[in-house]
């Protein structure tokens, strides 16, 4: 994972300086759907945006209905030209239908289609989880981690154009 000191047992290094978000301008799209895990994936996630630099008036919060809706909405940030890394932010949980496997499925490959189509990264942070309770032992880290990658991210890029 981005940003992982290993040195320190998988602590995470925010002094690294690719993990400097002062000049970032980030994009976050929230599915609402499983609101609770996607607002808490949300929070942790621009709580840790600013413990790296990144403006609050740098940070774009837009909400969509569900995981299917995640990539248009990125894309259409991603039109704008004016963010260096976007984040999408879901929660899927499975349940007795093949729905969650094509949700699943095709937000995952649009999310990563829209990054190779811009050239702009985008951090994942869609769950796909078996049931509630993992996706709420995962909601803070992967919140955190989404923050992370963003930024280190949109420091590589800018750096290697």
């Amino acid at each position: 994972m981005f940003g992982l000191d290993t040195k320190n047992k998988g602590t995470l290094d925010v002094s690294d300086h690719r993990l400097d978000g002062k000049k970032l301008y980030i994009g976050i799209v929230q599915a609402r759907f499983n609101e609770g895990i996607t607002n808490a994936l949300a929070e942790a996630c621009k709580t840790e945006l600013l413990a790296l630099g990144v403006a609050d008036k740098h940070i774009e919060h837009h909400s969509v209905p569900g995981a299917l809706e995640v990539p248009v909405a990125l894309q259409a940030l991603a039109e704008k030209n004016e963010f260096d890394a976007l984040i999408a932010i879901g929660c899927i949980i499975r349940g007795e239908t093949y729905h969650f496997e094509l949700v699943a499925n095709e937000s995952g490959a649009s999310i990563s289609r829209v990054a190779l189509d811009y050239k702009l990264p985008i951090a994942n942070a869609i769950l796909t989880v078996e049931n509630t309770a993992q996706a709420q032992a995962r909601q803070t880290i992967n919140g955190i981690e989404a923050a992370r990658v963003a930024v280190e991210m949109a420091n590589l890029l800018n750096t290697l154009s």
